[in-house]
């Protein structure tokens, strides 16, 4: 679903939330702010969906707030803790603790702290796709769902998106708790043909 249009500002309308969760506080979390968005993109790794991006909700509650600075300078212990506390934000705590330090660290010395500079001060839709690259945590595929989802949620299209834009289906387009259920669906089906060709 492309973002809709406030046609007396001519810029896009963002979504009120990502139907990514199942719970919606976390779900608008993801939507309105850049950094929440980003820390569940890089938490999204050998959990399900509903898991990696319910953790910026969650360690927002543990910590106090989201701010890439904080976190970025945080005693590494104290945010260890937070993500060891049950129940843990990952399978991995303790490697997704360093994960979203170090990303975090980034967007504070590259971004000024502001996550949404990675999209509205690129030349064009390449370069948006390498400084996502460039982030800790945030590798070629998950930079093209990003893509893609700024595109069809946000109506973030720099110039060449469509060239840049995966051609398959991600969490860019799942606009619905319905779409997600059939995107996952999907996933899980590719791995059962992978395995069963011994390619996973």
């Amino acid at each position: 679903m492309v973002a809709a249009y406030d046609a007396s500002m001519s810029l896009p309308v963002p979504p009120d939330h990502l139907p990514f969760t199942g719970h919606p506080d976390a779900d608008a979390l993801l939507a309105r702010d850049p950094l929440a968005l980003l820390i569940g993109f890089a938490l999204d790794q050998q959990v399900t969906v509903q898991k990696a991006f319910a953790g910026p909700f969650e360690l927002r509650g543990r910590i106090g707030g989201l701010d890439a600075a904080m976190i970025a300078t945080m005693d590494p212990e104290a945010l260890d803790a937070a993500f060891r506390t049950p129940p843990a934000l990952h399978r991995f705590p303790g490697n997704m603790a360093k994960r979203v330090r170090d990303l975090c660290a980034a967007i504070a010395d590259g971004y000024g702290g502001d996550a949404s500079r990675v999209w509205t001060e690129a030349a064009d839709a390449r370069d948006l796709h390498a400084r996502l690259i460039a982030l800790p945590g945030i590798g070629e595929m998950k930079a093209g769902t990003i893509v893609a989802l700024l595109g069809n949620r946000y109506g973030i299209r720099p110039a060449g998106w469509d060239e840049v834009r995966p051609k398959h289906p991600t969490l860019g387009d799942v606009d619905s708790p319905e779409a997600l259920a059939e995107y996952q669906a999907g996933k899980r089906a590719r791995k059962a043909e992978l395995r069963a060709q011994g390619k996973a």
